[in-house]
């Protein structure tokens, strides 16, 4: 982002093994803000392979404390056309091998997901987006694939009678995780095409996909510019205490390795 003043790249180190690359920090309208490309630079990590663990712990590490995805979706109704932004509000996660926890391991613990993004940072950004993109649709369900291939044309109808508005590969379960650490979570999600379920349109394709995406980078850049004009974000959203009553383990049967590997996230209640 040309904005982006006193750039800097950060290495961060987690315990759950290595993020999909170094944090780019700077600042921007005032506000220091972070970005991490989930498939690394050069769009080198699949999807299944994304460490969401580490990406959410090394925001967490560095001090961020909302994040917002940006992230490129298929759409499955007609109204959210190629170009528009869809703001998340509820995913439907359809993945089958993925870490999507922070405590699988020593430590039991249980978040409240029903509403699975930060209202605050979700009408922040909704807010920016509309100052940029005329076609805004402030709510929407995403459904997460496992990928990478884009779906059979059985599958895309199959999803489509579900009721969701949006498909990716990507949201889920970074956003699970986001709430594990507390972090205020909102998707922008702008779509590319109609998926192959569009009898009208012609099957999904890299190449139609990158064209789209070529012509939102600009309109992301955007977004996220005033977004940040709009933080910080008004009033308490409660994403900052979620695991406060989460914890199911007995303290005293926490074993030390899970203490200091979850430290960041749990020691003011540990």
């Amino acid at each position: 982002m040309e904005d982006l003043k006193n750039v800097r790249q950060v290495v961060v180190r987690t315990p759950f093994g290595d993020p999909s690359d170094a944090l780019v920090v700077g600042e921007l309208e005032g506000r220091t803000v972070a970005f991490l490309p989930r498939h690394g630079r050069g769009h080198r990590i699949s999807p299944s392979r994304i460490n969401y663990r580490a990406n959410i712990y090394a925001m967490k590490k560095i001090g961020v404390d909302a994040l917002l995805s940006i992230s490129a979706v298929g759409s499955m109704k007609e109204a959210i056309r190629p170009g528009d932004v869809v703001v998340v509000d509820q995913f439907y996660d359809n993945t089958r091998s993925r870490e999507s926890t922070f405590f699988s391991d020593g430590l039991a613990a249980h978040i409240a997901f029903a509403d699975p993004v930060c209202p605050a940072l979700s009408a922040v950004a909704a807010r920016a987006a509309r100052k940029v993109v005329r076609r805004v649709h402030r709510r929407g369900t995403y459904l997460c694939i496992e990928g990478p291939a884009f779906s059979t044309r059985a599958e895309s109808n199959i999803y489509r009678k579900w009721g969701v508005d949006v498909i990716g590969m990507t949201n889920m379960p970074e956003a699970k995780l986001a709430r594990e650490a507390e972090l205020c979570y909102a998707t922008l999600a702008l779509a590319t095409d109609y998926d192959c379920w569009h009898e009208t349109e012609g099957n999904v394709s890299v190449d139609a996909i990158l064209a789209v995406l070529s012509r939102n980078v600009e309109n992301s850049r955007k977004i996220v510019r005033e977004t940040a004009k709009l933080l910080p974000l008004p009033g308490k959203c409660g994403c900052g205490e979620a695991m406060k009553q989460a914890v199911l383990t007995e303290r005293k049967a926490i074993p030390a390795p899970a203490r200091k590997r979850l430290s960041l996230l749990l020691g003011k209640y540990l």
